[in-house]
């Protein structure tokens, strides 16, 4: 595989950082997209697609993507507008697209605005609790993260948020009002720093969860549409708004191996099955 070659792209409100692996004149390009996770999630998922030029980015405000102004949240509907600066850029025409997590859900977003600049679209369990039929238990979770990072800082907030989405099945009415989980027990720091900045629960947790597909537009796209989910994961909140999507388009969820991250090799330290689920990544691109 080539080594990325690493380039940067103003937009408004940021300065977006992309790398490219292969020569661009090598048609469709894959772009491999997450959110918050940023390019740093992804070599060996690239790995595997070494027939083909791949290229990762860093949605803004996440490591090497620099946001300008105040931190304000962000929604799918601005990631969108930056993925289309940046396939616009590119000048490769229509590109594939491998979506994860909040990643997915900005690759909707931009489906329906702009299908044009689409080939194909793989949404792998976007994490839509505003869709799913325990919305209101789902969404109130949510809120009630947000609320706890505010108060309490990164730990709190962040052992909410794991204990959320690792949950089977549907959310019940009483969950928030369930004890709340010990950050220690995640290895995550029980002490307030004081700052407000992250980039999932501070930035972009609940305009990702909340967001309303346009489900009329993706409906006239549907037929490069691919919607994936874990075979681990499939009940988990994120792979149960993958499977809530493909029931409003009509169409039958893949079931890729493995769970949330199951592209994943040794980045994180937990590694999924990229082998397998770059095997089913690449059927479906046909």
């Amino acid at each position: 595989m080539p080594e990325p070659v690493t380039q940067t792209l103003d937009v408004p409100g940021a300065t977006l950082t992309y790398d490219v692996r292969g020569d661009l004149a090598n048609r469709p390009v894959l772009l491999i997209i997450g959110s918050p996770m940023a390019a740093s999630g992804f070599p060996t998922l690239a790995s595997h697609f070494e027939d083909r030029t791949v290229v990762t980015y860093d949605p803004r405000g996440v490591e090497r993507s620099v946001r300008t102004g105040e931190l304000t949240e962000l929604s799918p509907e601005d990631h969108a507008s930056d993925l289309a600066a940046l396939i616009e850029h590119l000048d490769v025409g229509p590109v594939d697209l491998f979506a994860s997590s909040g990643g997915a859900v900005n690759a909707l977003a931009l489906t329906a605005r702009r299908p044009d600049l689409i080939r194909r679209v793989v949404p792998h369990e976007p994490p839509l609790a505003g869709i799913l039929p325990d919305h209101e238990a789902a969404t109130a979770a949510v809120e009630d993260i947000y609320a706890t990072y505010q108060r309490d800082g990164l730990g709190p907030g962040m052992a909410k948020f794991i204990t959320l989405v690792m949950y089977d099945g549907e959310i019940s009415a009483d969950y928030s009002r369930q004890p709340a989980p010990d950050p220690a027990m995640f290895g995550l720091p029980t002490e307030d720093d004081g700052k407000r900045d992250d980039a999932l629960i501070g930035q972009n947790l609940r305009g990702c969860t909340s967001y309303q597909p346009d489900f009329e537009a993706l409906a006239k796209a549907k037929d490069r549409i691919v919607i994936g989910v874990g075979e681990e994961s499939e009940n988990a909140l994120a792979g149960r708004g993958g499977k809530a999507v493909a029931e409003r388009l009509g169409l039958t969820p893949v079931v890729f191996p493995s769970g949330h991250g199951g592209f994943l090799g040794n980045e994180y330290g937990q590694p999924g099955k990229p082998l397998e689920f770059a095997a089913k990544l690449r059927e479906v691109l046909g």
